[in-house]
């Protein structure tokens, strides 16, 4: 939902919701949620409450998602100091991050992706996705880089299969990939860099909490 709040582009059906929150707003947000009606998983937000709430929509079928302070399934995107940059959604910058971490894309992420990019731009601050913030995370984490860099490339591969202008999507991902590539990389991000693919570099969605 919250790409189609910045572009109309490739519309598609949406099963459930996802809503981010601070660490200090977990507790008002818990609450706003059950008062809108909505039921908690009890057992789960007892075990995660710290980094994931779920809550269900029965009557129209849908699952909610609260992620507070960071984004984490198969990688972990902070945003707990971003949260009041936009007043409806996540950055941009994270946002095609949330769909660009996981490790198998489904169809319906490189979708979003892709309407984003066809939307948006790629900048040096947050009126569009900001580049160097992407570059700053992926700088400093390698497993996040190796997702990040690989998806990209694998978005490029299915621009045909959408009804945008498919060079400018693919200039903006190459502009996206040369500035996580030309960032200077971290201590750390060198030393797991020695390790590449031999270790594995992402969570699994079951790991932290999916059901």
């Amino acid at each position: 939902m919250a790409v189609r709040l910045h572009t109309e582009t490739l519309p598609r059906e949406y099963k459930d919701l996802d809503f981010a929150t601070s660490k200090k707003g977990s507790g008002p947000t818990q609450t706003l949620l059950r008062d809108l009606g909505y039921d908690p998983h009890v057992g789960f937000n007892a075990m995660n409450a710290k980094e994931r709430l779920l809550f269900f929509d029965d009557p129209h079928a849908r699952q909610v998602d609260v992620f507070v302070g960071s984004f984490r399934m198969c990688h972990e995107i902070p945003l707990e100091r971003r949260l009041d940059l936009e007043p409806h959604t996540v950055p941009l910058a994270e946002l095609l991050l949330t769909k660009l971490q996981i490790i198998e894309l489904n169809e319906k992420d490189v979708r979003d992706a892709v309407a984003l990019l066809s939307a948006k731009g790629v900048s040096d601050d947050d009126s569009e996705v900001n580049g160097a913030r992407v570059a700053e995370l992926t700088a400093n984490d390698w497993g996040l880089w190796r997702t990040i860099t690989r998806n990209l490339a694998s978005v490029a591969q299915h621009l045909g299969n959408y009804d945008v202008d498919g060079a400018l999507v693919q200039t903006r991902l190459d502009e996206l990939q040369k500035r996580i590539e030309d960032a200077p990389k971290s201590r750390a991000w060198k030393l797991r860099d020695k390790i590449g693919e031999r270790k594995r570099w992402y969570e699994l969605p079951e790991e932290v909490g999916g059901v």
